[in-house]
């Protein structure tokens, strides 16, 4: 049976080579990729859920093949491999993968071989201009061509990439835009990403709890969550996390649920986030033998306490006191609670500390209200008649 991934979106994410044989490809809406197969079977994986499962894959990639992993986009991760390394990888995963000296050339070749079988882009001037003319345009995505333009270039004949290859560059960019056209240009040029970034390694946490007889009842479910989680706050040591996995073991098999979270993070918050997710996967009426929750896109929280801090350590303030004495002042907080906003705060010199006045001290331009101002007008109108000073 095809088979198709959908996103939230309604738009198809990924195919099986059975689909894909019927013309379904990525990108395409649920009622178009019905339409050309019809015995597709769709399946909706929501973006909390994909994150998961994406940096749990992250996280074996990191533990079986190389310390350096770089998966900032889903779908396609980058590492450092030897050609055996790469074959047990293909394997291992029946993916596609491709190996070159540069990313964007790896990326190339994993789009042009099967899953489970590894292609080599070889370096060099002849070998590397063979290998990108015979490039197909679908597979330009990968330098960052949208499809538009893709479906504008195919509208024209073009079928590889050695059809644009012949176009000057000023014609490149005219046709795909500024930033497209510099930066396929750039590409073309022979310049190349080559360095793969060292994965930080603990992406993921995660608790289980075994029992001994199946949960059935939510008020099991909600002791046994309660058990759980104050490890994994313990653990996040002050970090946020994006996600919340709960994986249930049951008679069935592994039923999971995801949901985002939002900070901040408490033991009453992940209890009720992972009894909704544990909701979503449907698995307690069949039993839960063993709970797992995991938190992921872990990251560390960032306070900015000024817009120059640490200034004074650094070696740039001496040069540009040097050059511009007047450059640089500081703030002296006179009242912070005074209504005036003169008088909360005065900039002052950076060197001297004398009171320097400039354009964004800030002063309150005193306007009287409208029917202040009618008030004044009527009173000095009276004056005039009556013959007083007004």
């Amino acid at each position: 049976m095809p088979l198709a991934v959908l996103t939230e979106a309604r738009r198809v994410l990924q195919v099986c080579p059975l689909a894909a044989q019927a013309g379904v490809t990525v990108g395409l809406r649920e009622t178009a990729a019905l339409s050309r197969c019809p015995d597709l079977h769709v399946e909706v994986v929501p973006a909390p859920e994909a994150q998961a499962i994406w940096a749990e894959l992250l996280e074996q990639l990191y533990a079986r093949f190389s310390d350096r992993v770089d998966g900032r986009t889903g779908g396609v991760a980058f590492l450092t491999l030897t050609p055996s390394g790469a074959r047990d990888l293909a394997a291992a995963l029946h993916a596609p993968v491709g190996l070159a000296p540069s990313r964007e050339l790896a990326h190339l070749a994993a789009l042009r071989v099967p899953p489970g079988e590894v292609k080599e882009a070889h370096d060099g001037n002849s070998a590397e201009q063979a290998f990108l003319k015979l490039t197909p345009l679908t597979h330009l995505t990968a330098l960052g061509v949208p499809l538009a333009s893709l479906e504008k270039l195919h509208f024209l004949g073009l079928r590889d990439l050695g059809g644009l290859m012949v176009w000057s560059p000023a014609q490149r960019e005219a046709f795909l835009g500024v930033d497209v056209g510099k930066r396929l240009n750039r590409f073309l040029k022979g310049e190349r990403t080559t360095a793969v970034e060292k994965y930080r390694p603990g992406q993921v946490l995660e608790a289980s709890l075994a029992f001994d007889l199946p949960l059935t009842e939510p008020a099991q479910v909600d002791a046994a969550l309660r058990d759980v989680l104050p490890g994994l706050i313990a653990e996040l040591r002050g970090r946020l996390a994006a996600t919340l996995t709960v994986h249930a073991d049951t008679i069935g098999g592994r039923l999971s649920g995801t949901r985002q979270l939002k900070w901040p993070l408490d033991d009453l918050a992940l209890t009720r986030v992972a009894g909704l997710a544990l909701q979503d996967a449907a698995a307690l009426p069949l039993g839960i033998d063993r709970l797992t929750v995991q938190l992921g896109g872990l990251a560390q929280p960032g306070r900015m306490v000024g817009l120059w801090a640490g200034l004074a350590d650094l070696e740039v303030t001496k040069t540009v006191l040097a050059r511009f004495p007047e450059a640089l002042v500081r703030v002296e907080w006179l009242d912070p609670w005074a209504y005036a906003t003169d008088a909360q705060y005065a900039w002052v010199d950076w060197l001297t500390g004398q009171v320097r006045h400039r354009d964004l001290t800030p002063r309150w331009s005193w306007s009287l209200k409208p029917a202040v101002q009618r008030d004044r007008a009527v009173q000095r109108v009276l004056a005039f008649f009556e013959g007083r000073d007004p």
